[in-house]
């Protein structure tokens, strides 16, 4: 028979026992070494403390749970397969083919201009562009500026390209090493390093600070050419069906941790970005450095993709992008 007091101190101990979290699905391209997952971690430790501890996430590396398939994982977050997602600008353009603005070749001089577009028009035109794909993005993330790496010779005009194998990860990186006479093959993350090893492909191109280092291509690759052709932001998205449900506080304490999150996420690639050139010649690579007229060869040489994409993109967003990346100078 229950008393006053047993029934009160049921109570009493149903208000004290700890809510159980709600586990959250990330999915991010690469593996757990790189900032991508020190990001991806980094939102978990501060949503959990954001929340109480009712949100608990856990981070999925190298696309696992799109089967390895680094280019679903955002159609799949989309549909409330995958609950959030850190994913590059660059592979979800077989979804959204605007996102490839980021990434033209030889739009960006600097971090600055780079910094304009994300928290600017440019990167309000490209939320508004993917919630319309199913994914509010919360905050934008560095993957960074790509450069090329290969284990035959040093790069140092278009020519040095010529017939090489390069790993890529997506249709407009495909034009570009075919402008510049190599032989591009896209290629999942995951399978990279042991086709870099195995000389199933010569080269790859990929920041030095989210990637090369981290993921350790410097052990099966012997040149670096720092030619800054392409950047590729991250963003850090969760399904937009997920996120209209939510209340106004719970969405403010998402974004708090997003943006706190990212911020870090970019401030710590870009010291691997500063740091890494002197590293790399430390394992043993050769790195090549290019005068203002060599770099300009190869913005030359890449012009057909960059007309290519543009026209893919829309002149509209161009223009936009090209307009603030130009105004940061």
């Amino acid at each position: 028979m229950y008393t006053k007091f047993s029934v009160g101190l049921a109570t009493a101990l149903a208000f004290a026992l700890p809510v159980s979290a709600e586990t959250l699905r990330l999915s991010h391209n690469v593996g757990d070494t790189t900032t991508w997952q020190q990001g991806a971690e980094k939102f978990g430790e501060l949503l959990a403390a954001e929340t109480d501890g009712a949100y608990d996430v856990r981070v999925f590396p190298n696309a696992q749970l799109a089967g390895g398939d680094q280019m679903k994982q955002a159609e799949m977050t989309g549909r409330g397969a995958i609950d959030v997602v850190l994913t590059s600008a660059i592979n979800v353009t077989p979804l959204a083919p605007e996102m490839a603005a980021f990434s033209l070749p030889y739009l960006y001089a600097d971090y600055a201009a780079v910094d304009r577009t994300t928290a600017g028009k440019a990167g309000d035109k490209m939320e508004e562009i993917m919630a319309g794909h199913g994914i509010h993005i919360l905050a934008w993330g560095e993957n960074g500026f790509r450069e090329v790496t290969n284990s035959k010779r040093p790069i140092k005009t278009p020519a040095d390209m010529e017939g090489l194998k390069m790993r890529v990860a997506g249709p407009m990186y495909i034009d570009v090493m075919n402008d510049l006479g190599a032989n591009p093959q896209q290629m999942q993350w995951s399978e990279t390093f042991p086709a870099l090893q195995q000389g199933v492909v010569d080269g790859q191109e990929n920041p030095i600070g989210a990637v090369i280092i981290p993921q350790r291509v410097y052990e099966v690759q012997t040149y670096i050419t720092p030619w800054h052709y392409s950047y590729d932001p991250l963003f850090l998205g969760i399904s937009k069906e997920r996120w209209d449900a939510m209340d106004d506080a719970t969405k403010a304490q998402f974004q708090t941790a997003a943006d706190e999150a990212m911020a870090y996420q970019i401030d710590i690639s870009r010291k691997a970005t500063d740091e890494g050139l002197a590293f790399l010649k430390e394992q043993g690579m050769e790195v090549t450095e290019l005068t203002p007229e060599e770099l300009q060869a190869f913005k030359d040489a890449t012009k057909p993709s960059f007309d290519t994409w543009s026209e893919k993109v829309g002149a509209d967003i161009v223009q936009l992008f090209t307009d603030e990346a130009n105004a940061a100078q």
